[in-house]
């Protein structure tokens, strides 16, 4: 069954005077359990996707459905609401509040959702999402005391916390190196394999877009291929896009 369906979305920003088309009629099913890449140069349309997809934004025009739930012509209190719900993130950045523990910045998110969950309750369920990452001994140790790698654990331990059938990587590894990228991507295959999570990395680069099991490619708004990492990102498909061969690779 599909966890995300888009019909004809179409999504256009008015600039001055000025209508600028980004989205020029995208047709989508992303099925529950997927492990999905997200690929395109800058400029094609796949942040300005994952915004619609992920509830931050609203299509133009067209249809979109999210578990079964037409959300297309939400009001903005209602796309935060299905994101609080159902929809996890992970930026490049990782977001973390700097004098706070991976415990605390772990159970951030609950204090908007979960009123029905004792502080008990809530304390216990982030000690089991940084179990999940791996990170179970670092708790009470704050951001500045964790590696980059293990920063971006504590990010997806914290978009896991109100266990969501889906989840957004936007360029997840940006700020790491080869070695971390690599762990933080098994991470996330582990996820999807074990959890049944739906995820959908977002991403320029190729060696990123590798660690799913379906990319799909976007051009000019559109999408212009889907199929196996093996099938998209031939080496004449990545030089055609103007993506990059390699990761950039800042902090361990």
């Amino acid at each position: 069954m599909d966890l995300i369906r888009l019909e004809n979305i179409f999504k256009t920003y008015h600039v001055g005077e000025m209508d600028v088309p980004v989205l020029r009629g995208v047709t989508l099913q992303i099925g529950r359990g997927e492990l999905v890449a997200l690929v395109g140069a800058s400029g094609s349309g796949k942040t300005t996707l994952m915004n619609i997809l992920g509830c931050l934004d609203h299509p133009t025009s067209g249809k979109y459905w999210l578990d079964a739930e037409e959300v297309s012509s939400f009001s903005a209190d209602e796309r935060a609401l299905v994101r609080n719900q159902k929809i996890g993130f992970v930026f490049q950045n990782f977001n973390l509040l700097p004098r706070t523990s991976a415990l605390d910045n772990v159970l951030m998110p609950l204090s908007y959702t979960a009123a029905d969950l004792s502080d008990k309750e809530c304390r216990k369920r982030a000690k089991e999402m940084l179990d999940l990452v791996g990170l179970g001994d670092r708790m009470h140790h704050d951001p500045s005391q964790l590696s980059g790698g293990q920063q971006q654990r504590v990010a997806i331990a914290r978009s896991l916390i109100n266990r969501p059938p889906l989840l957004f990587a936007d360029e997840p590894t940006g700020n790491l190196d080869s070695k971390t990228t690599e762990d933080v991507l098994r991470m996330f295959q582990k996820l999807n394999d074990e959890q049944g999570i739906t995820i959908i990395l977002v991403t320029h680069d190729p060696n990123v877009a590798r660690h799913s099991k379906r990319v799909i490619r976007m051009k000019d708004g559109l999408i212009v291929d889907e199929g196996s990492p093996q099938k998209v990102l031939s080496a004449e498909s990545v030089e055609a896009l103007g993506m990059n061969e390699t990761a950039s690779c800042v902090v361990s």
